[in-house]
């Protein structure tokens, strides 16, 4: 059996498998899988067919292989690496956090993981969506804010991101943040 028909038989178990996605989008009101909901299972079906993965990286890309465990055969798959500056962490943690992101969406690519489109859910404003509830999320953040210039970042964030979906919703978070500022400025 070819190393291409191992990873298309891997692919059909792992798709017959039931998964629970762990993962929470706050902001955008949708699930996903986080590498920890799909890798144990994604590696005992490696095994089952013959196939061992190896992820590995550079300042540029992310590379995954798959090798046969008994044969030559060989694939790659590749992602540019980018940046995760995550606040009140350090260097290391930011270089993990990339590594952990790149390895999520390699073994996504490898095993034809379908998911919600993130894009999609910040900007169209898709059925289900409840935007009272969006809105009502980054007010819990623009409440938690300690600082005037905090505010000022977290209402600039959410602004932008609730006008891709609705701008009506953006407007009302706008009023939210002023009230918010208003009380700050009377404590």
């Amino acid at each position: 059996m070819t190393i291409y028909k191992k990873l298309n038989e891997a692919r059909s178990k792992f798709h017959k498998m039931k998964l629970e996605k762990t993962g929470h989008n706050k902001f955008a009101g949708y699930k996903y899988f986080e590498l920890g909901d799909f890798l144990v299972p994604a590696l005992q079906i490696f095994d089952e067919v013959g196939l061992c993965a190896f992820v590995s990286f550079t300042d540029e890309e992310a590379l995954m292989q798959i090798h046969e465990t008994e044969g030559d055969g060989v694939i790659f798959i590749t992602s540019p690496m980018a940046e995760a500056p995550l606040k009140g962490t350090h260097p290391i943690q930011q270089v993990g956090a990339c590594q952990t992101y790149s390895r999520r969406y390699l073994w996504v690519a490898a095993l034809e993981i379908v998911e919600h489109d993130a894009l999609e859910a910040v900007t169209a404003s898709p059925a289900g969506v409840d935007i009272d509830a969006l809105v009502g999320k980054w007010k819990q953040e623009l409440e938690a804010c300690l600082s005037i210039e905090e505010l000022r970042s977290k209402t600039k964030e959410g602004v932008a991101l609730l006008k891709k979906t609705n701008p009506d919703a953006a407007d009302k978070l706008k009023g939210i943040a002023v009230e918010i500022s208003n009380n700050m400025e009377k404590k």
